[in-house]
């Protein structure tokens, strides 16, 4: 009578419920996420608001010679404008990490995904809000003699919108380094086992 092999183990001593699932707690992280997803994309909606109440503009009129300026404009109001939506990205991105990190049922790999394009998407809803509610002076407006006008709001370096999921992500991992429990604390799975791992059958 032969006996049978035994338990392949890459690490002695390591239970199999120790060893990540893989794609299937993925999936279930990111289902838990899309409620976030779609939070976090509405997010930028006052994101831009916040942007565009808070940008420095430059108040011009227009004359016979064309527009003056009205007071003494900074010379790098466009990198102000720049600064302030990264700030406004930062301070949204601290947000989504830590309330990302507070759903417990869905704390993985998944929820990094989640996280990382949902403030992505919220990046770019309130660059385009912004834009959209102090957009440039028209040909029109500057041909009125006597209008008094104001810059519009301008993104100048693309690179500033990975603010929010840089912001997001340093938060989450942030989290992830000082916790205790080496399954992060999940909560509410049915295969969940004592000391916060997946269960997983023998020889799976």
């Amino acid at each position: 009578m032969s006996t049978p092999p035994p338990m392949f183990r890459p690490f002695p001593g390591v239970p199999p419920h120790a060893y990540w699932r893989g794609w299937p707690e993925v999936r279930q992280d990111m289902h838990v996420g899309r409620p976030l997803l779609l939070a976090l994309v509405l997010a930028g909606i006052p994101a831009g608001l916040l942007w565009w109440a808070l940008a420095p503009r430059a108040e011009f009129q227009v004359t016979d010679l064309g527009p003056v300026a009205v007071g003494t404009p900074s010379g790098e109001l466009r990198i102000g404008d720049d600064a302030v939506l990264v700030l406004v990205l930062i301070g949204l991105g601290l947000l989504a990490g830590a309330f990302a990190w507070r759903l417990r049922r869905g704390r993985g790999v998944g929820m990094l995904v989640v996280l990382a394009l949902g403030t992505s998407l919220a990046a770019l809803v309130a660059w385009q809000t912004g834009e959209l509610l102090a957009p440039s002076p028209s040909e029109a407006e500057l041909a009125v003699v006597g209008a008094r006008l104001s810059t519009g709001l301008v993104l100048g370096s693309l690179p500033g919108l990975a603010a929010a999921p840089f912001a997001a992500l340093l938060v989450y991992l942030g989290c992830v380094l000082v916790a205790a429990d080496d399954g992060l604390g999940r909560v509410g799975r049915d295969d969940a086992v004592p000391g916060g791992y997946t269960a997983v059958p023998p020889g799976a």
